[in-house]
């Protein structure tokens, strides 16, 4: 890839805050935001502490007056993508098409025209809004059903949840409880609709694509915006990820495949974090945040010559799928496989024509998972060898929680802003992490910084990795 592509603007909503810097100062801190769930009576959850975004933060905020009307259909990680590209756009310093009720041409000033700019952000699986969805579950009752069904199934009916069809001869269909669902639920809750919002209220006509693959999505998303630039067919790109799990469909997924860290009451709400693990074997799980890192990528020409502020450059992006699923039962290795995290990050250096002796950092994934972390740990092994005891790891679960779509975007961010000011964050540990590995706790520190890798992976296999350098 080289580096024709560079990072010119950063885009972050987390439990931080709103914007890099309060992120940025959290980390050098050492201080999390993982606290309490508030947005909901999460009483009934062995897991109840999570990294919220703070509760004044909303999109009708950040929308022309025109489009608030359209907020009423933003799903939670819609609004934090819309929120995220609204920052970036400010800070990279360029003027896009504003939105206007009708269609319009490209404004006088734009720093470029519509169709040469695109976007590419990574969403996760939407969870409805539980009032939507028992406002349709209360009418799904099977009328034919016994009352010991009934109350066996506290009274939903999954026949009745669809149409059910008539017995004999002609009489109508009864309408089921789907149905019941607000008119406009899908567009509120379809993926796609965190792309869809940006480029409208952003004027973004290029090439644009959304990607679903959870903690993957953002640095797929990454990569797919590099190419898009390198192959001429958009100058800029808004590009990374967003998502919001603290929900109750979010912490009960979470929750039945094994990922949360019970809680309970904590007693000290300060120091929830230190459930959160990353490779130590005694780990219990992690815990959920949300937030979005949306950046914008531009052409390195075109960034240069209208003078733009440049945090990092794109070096190289790999992808690679597992296939063993990490958190699933094990099975013995065939002949020849390699860790997918190793070949993701592989595939990354060698499209930069880097070695991994050239990486001075990585941003890893430490989960606090000890599953996805051991596989995580077992690809590190593979590439750095013996040499990555001495490698610094800057892990950020323990400070803004697992942002799942949002994560890659949020990781790159701080990548960018570490190659950028010359600097390694604290790092938070409260266990007992593997020595092979440098990621017990440690104080913020001055560093000299040429490449920076940055990888996650998801729960169905997907592992995505990015190199990006200091800015040429």
């Amino acid at each position: 890839m080289g580096q024709r592509v560079v990072i010119t603007g950063l885009g972050i909503i987390s439990g931080c805050g709103l914007g890099i810097e309060p992120l940025w100062q959290a980390l050098l801190e050492g201080r999390s935001a993982i606290g309490p769930v508030t947005r909901f009576d999460a009483g009934g959850f062995a897991s109840r502490y999570g990294a919220q975004v703070p509760a004044s933060l909303g999109a009708k905020d950040h929308v022309p007056k025109a489009y608030r009307k359209a907020v009423k259909l933003m799903a939670r990680d819609t609004e934090l993508a819309v929120i995220a590209a609204a920052q970036a756009v400010a800070d990279a310093g360029i003027t896009l098409r504003e939105y206007t009720p009708e269609p319009a041409p490209a404004q006088a000033g734009a720093t470029y025209a519509p169709e040469r700019v695109g976007c590419h952000i990574g969403a996760g699986l939407i969870p409805a809004e539980v009032p939507e969805l028992a406002a349709a579950f209360v009418t799904a009752r099977d009328p034919d059903a016994t009352a010991e069904d009934l109350q066996r199934r506290n009274g939903f009916s999954l026949r009745s949840w669809g149409a059910i069809p008539p017995a004999q001869g002609p009489a109508p269909r009864v309408i089921g409880g789907m149905n019941n669902l607000p008119p406009l639920w899908m567009l509120k809750y379809l993926p796609n609709m965190l792309a869809c919002h940006v480029t409208i209220l952003h004027g973004a006509e290029g090439p644009s694509n959304t990607i679903t693959c959870s903690e993957a999505s953002g640095i797929l998303s990454l990569g797919e915006s590099s190419r898009v630039i390198e192959r001429g067919a958009a100058d800029m790109c808004f590009t990374g990820g967003a998502e919001s799990k603290i929900n109750p469909m979010g912490l009960l997924r979470s929750h039945l495949v094994g990922r949360l860290a019970p809680t309970g009451d904590t007693p000290d709400p300060a120091q929830a974090w230190q459930l959160v693990r990353p490779y130590d074997c005694g780990a219990q799980g992690t815990l959920q945040g949300e937030g979005g890192g949306i950046l914008i990528a531009e052409n390195t020409d075109t960034a240069r010559a209208r003078g733009a502020r440049t945090y990092a450059a794109i070096s190289g992006f790999g992808a690679a799928h597992a296939p063993r699923l990490p958190g699933l039962p094990a099975r013995a290795p065939r002949e020849g496989e390699r860790n997918a995290w190793a070949l993701a990050a592989s595939a990354a250096l060698r499209d930069a024509g880097l070695t991994a002796d050239d990486i001075d950092a990585v941003i890893p994934q430490a989960l606090g998972i000890p599953e996805s972390d051991a596989y995580e740990a077992q690809g590190l092994a593979e590439v750095f060898g013996a040499r990555l005891p001495s490698l610094p790891l800057v892990t950020l679960t323990p400070v803004v929680g697992d942002c799942a779509a949002g994560h890659g975007g949020i990781a790159v961010a701080v990548g960018a802003k570490i190659l950028s000011e010359q600097t390694l964050p604290a790092r938070l540990h409260a266990g007992n992490p593997s020595p092979s590995l440098q990621a017990g706790p440690t104080p913020s520190r001055a560093a000299s910084l040429r490449h920076v890798l940055v990888c996650t992976g998801s729960l169905a296999g997907q592992y995505a990795a990015a190199v990006i350098s200091r800015a040429p």
